[in-house]
């Protein structure tokens, strides 16, 4: 595979922080970051472009809080300045060199794919195994972002690029933070002020938990919350991908740390499991898989007895039929019903505007019938 180099001079130049800052800003203008930051703009960039020319970067102090919806997970989230606005620098240069590593079946967080790029995908195979038998194995990696070993990761980085300078930043990025059990603040307790200050006048202070050398290789976590953990975890499993592609040609989608096997027999996915792929995750990507892995029969539909659904990326799918998975048909009835007993009466733009985030998940199902029993008679024409 060929490694690539000569990128840091095209990530820290001031053009590109300029376009990175105008990416980090959309749909954020009015927030507190952006506008601090915009009082010392450009004296900001140029102060970021010296600090990542003369590599004196060091990542901020994370703002660390949790989140219990849908599940409880620790979040991580760095200042606009400089963080983000060095994040999307990197990913202006890297994405179409990541993505075209990535596997065809790598679907999170990937332009033009998402959530509904894989069901389509699950969709296009499963009507492959059209008049033949069809069974799922079904994959899920323990903690999979908090477990992700630092040293693993950045062997894995090392497969692509072999450009030291940005190594150096990619490396600075990854170990800027350890797992941390307890939460060190709430989204309200984030310090402000004095942080937005330019680099030219305040010296950028290194994080908190920022790890020595010495630690590099000991530590884990990759923060959920970063711009670049996305990418990069699905890099982890990338070349994992590549074999169950090339070595095993099995039918497979990977969204995250959910990945479905497809064949039209049990014992070649025991097999792939017991031999490559359970090996493969806990030896060479030293990650643990969860322990509700399964192997079953893809029902014809619902009245089918003998199998049952493929629960994947918020649908149920059987072989003729999709629906929405049941906790999200129940937070889109629950929507509905609070909207259609308003007293003020809402127009059809408002209407739709309002169930919006489920009406995709409606439309790209099997759920006409869901449609007409929820929505308002006097919208249901307009909005669909």
């Amino acid at each position: 595979m060929k490694r690539v180099s000569n990128l840091y001079e095209q990530i820290i130049s001031v053009g590109n922080l300029r376009l990175a800052d105008e990416k980090a800003r959309r749909g954020k203008a009015n927030s507190y970051g952006v506008q601090a930051h915009d009082r010392n703009r450009e004296a900001n960039i140029q102060a970021l472009h010296e600090a990542l020319l003369t590599k004196t970067f060091r990542t901020s102090q994370y703002d660390v809080f949790t989140i219990h919806e849908p599940k409880e997970r620790i979040i991580y989230r760095l200042p606009y300045y400089p963080d983000r606005i060095v994040h999307h620098a990197i990913m202006n240069v890297l994405e179409d060199i990541w993505v075209r590593t990535f596997t065809h079946n790598t679907f999170s967080c990937v332009k033009g794919r998402g959530i509904e790029g894989c069901a389509q995908y699950v969709t296009k195979i499963i009507r492959k195994y059209n008049g033949r038998p069809l069974y799922c194995l079904k994959i899920d990696i323990r903690k999979f972002y908090p477990s992700i070993k630092h040293r693993v990761l950045m062997r894995i980085v090392r497969r692509k690029i072999k450009d030291k300078d940005l190594l150096w930043l990619l490396d600075e990025i990854i170990c800027s933070v350890r797992e941390v059990k307890t939460p060190l603040s709430t989204p309200r307790e984030r310090p402000l002020g004095k942080r937005y200050l330019s680099m030219s006048k305040q010296p950028h202070k290194k994080a908190a938990y920022n790890v020595d050398e010495k630690d590099k290789t000991e530590s884990e976590g990759l923060p959920i919350g970063n711009y670049l953990s996305q990418y990069l975890a699905n890099l982890v499993l990338c070349y994992f991908m590549h074999k169950i592609n090339e070595v095993l040609k099995l039918d497979s989608a990977e969204y995250a740390d959910d990945i479905i096997f497809l064949a039209d027999n049990k014992e070649t996915l025991r097999d792939a499991l017991n031999k490559f792929i359970r090996p493969y995750i806990e030896e060479e990507l030293e990650l643990k898989l969860k322990d509700n892995w399964q192997i079953f029969p893809i029902a014809e539909n619902r009245a089918d007895r003998h199998g049952r659904a493929l629960d994947f990326v918020g649908y149920k799918f059987y072989r003729r039929q999709k629906f929405i998975r049941k906790s999200i048909k129940q937070n889109f009835c629950r929507a509905a019903a609070r909207l259609n007993k308003r007293k003020r009466p809402l127009t059809a733009t408002e209407y739709k505007q309002a169930v919006a985030p489920w009406l995709g998940w409606a439309k790209h199902s099997n759920s006409k019938h869901l449609l007409k029993t929820i929505i308002k008679k006097e919208f249901h024409e307009s909005i669909l």
